[in-house]
């Protein structure tokens, strides 16, 4: 019994990251790759998975042993002011940017679960309509954030996302995948056609930028000093290995459904059925919407940390500076929710979007890691940086043929 409390005791900030890349965009996302391509693309999620728990644990040490937020580190540790000035532009845009497509992504995956449960006011202006949901997900969110009372709502909201989570894990057991094509999806990287999109969404919905900058904030208020690495280290891998097998999960279920199209949350609940009959549309709305919030919540707030950082101002989570960035990123969320037509599509746009942003984030995490005189004996050893290296180069492959991709359609 003492053993189980001092394990669970030791949870900590790999939890909320997990949380944070558990939300609609990866129930989404994971679920168009089973439809669409069967178990080809579990690769994809096991690459994610393996990356994400490099780099994030690179951000946690960073956090722990220099009492420092990313920013501030790759700032501070910039001499030259030109090369700083650019870095400082580059950061904030990829994380304002990057924060605003995610936030239109968890309000539009919010909107979706409630489109499916309570009816939908359409307002017009002038010839220009939209569902009066996005407006209502991101007022809850603003509220939420303004007052900064959200814990215990947090709190059922996580839980439910919890209960999701483990609803699709049973579902995956339930539909008895053939082991030798999941294996095989697993260990063998493919690309079938037109799953170039796909595979950068899939990487983009669990290796979140902003995560990383995130943990490194957040992981000082559990723990502090370099005896405490182990702890950090057990939290990463434990937490983030879960939120893959949840992922992975959702991808199994909805290869059972293979065929179908995926227009709305009724489509998605299809992976559940074999769980919840006829239940599954209502709960997964429930789910999407629960999950929407807590990351509608998260993104914007990740913004604002990442701006004090950059600006070192006072850690005041209710100052007028603070409340002003995560606003914008919430206002710039729901604008292009409202603008970007399909939520499906919005969500994969914004997953999309993160995965093109992941190479510049982690070659500036990776650089800031290996400064001696930042972290002393503590730097990168040599597998963590082939390991940090191959996902850069790797992710980089990746980003360049979807902008090729992308290029071709626009020029064609």
């Amino acid at each position: 019994m003492g053993l189980k409390f001092n394990f669970l005791k030791n949870i900590g900030p790999g939890a909320l990251v997990t949380a944070a890349f558990i939300g609609p965009g990866t129930v989404t996302v994971c679920t168009l790759a089973g439809v669409e391509f069967g178990f080809a693309l579990l690769w994809a999620l096991l690459l994610s998975v393996v990356a994400t728990v490099v780099l994030q644990e690179m951000a946690a040490r960073l956090g722990i042993l220099t009492g420092k937020s990313l920013s501030q580190a790759i700032l501070g540790e910039l001499k030259n002011k030109t090369v700083r000035s650019v870095i400082l532009v580059l950061i904030l845009l990829a994380i304002i940017v990057g924060n605003s497509a995610y936030e239109a992504g968890n309000i539009s995956g919010g909107a979706l679960g409630l489109a499916g449960l309570i009816p939908s006011t359409q307002i017009s202006i002038g010839s220009f309509s939209f569902s009066s949901i996005n407006l209502l997900i991101g007022a809850i969110a603003f509220v939420l954030l303004y007052l900064g009372s959200y814990k215990v709502l947090e709190r059922a909201l996580v839980a439910l996302v919890i209960l999701m989570s483990v609803s699709f894990v049973i579902t995956a057991i339930l539909t008895k995948p053939d082991m030798v094509a999941l294996f095989k999806g697993l260990f063998v990287p493919t690309q079938p056609k037109e799953s170039i999109f796909t595979i950068i969404a899939l990487i983009g919905t669990t290796v979140v930028p902003y995560n990383l900058f995130l943990h490194a904030s957040i992981v000082r208020e559990k723990w502090h000093s370099p005896s405490d690495l182990p702890k950090v280290r057990r939290d990463t891998f434990v937490s983030i290995g879960l939120g893959g097998l949840v992922s992975m999960a959702i991808v199994i279920s909805a290869a059972a459904i293979q065929g179908t199209q995926i227009v709305g949350a009724a489509d998605l609940a299809k992976g559940l059925e074999p769980l919840y009959g006829s239940w599954a549309n209502y709960f997964i709305g429930i789910a999407l919407f629960a999950a929407g919030i807590t990351s509608a919540i998260t993104a914007p707030m990740a913004a604002a940390y990442v701006a004090r950082g950059c600006f070192n101002w006072e850690a005041n989570l209710k100052s007028s500076k603070f409340r002003a960035v995560w606003m914008i990123v919430l206002l710039l969320g729901v604008l292009f929710s409202i603008l970007g037509g399909s939520p499906i599509e919005i969500i994969k746009v914004a997953q999309i979007a993160n995965g093109l942003l992941l190479p510049i984030i982690a070659t500036l995490l990776i650089w800031v890691v290996n400064r001696k005189q930042l972290l002393k004996g503590y730097v990168n050893n040599r597998i963590q940086n082939i390991l940090g290296i191959l996902i850069v180069i790797i992710t980089l492959l990746i980003s360049y043929r979807t902008l090729s991709k992308v290029l071709e359609s626009f020029l064609s």
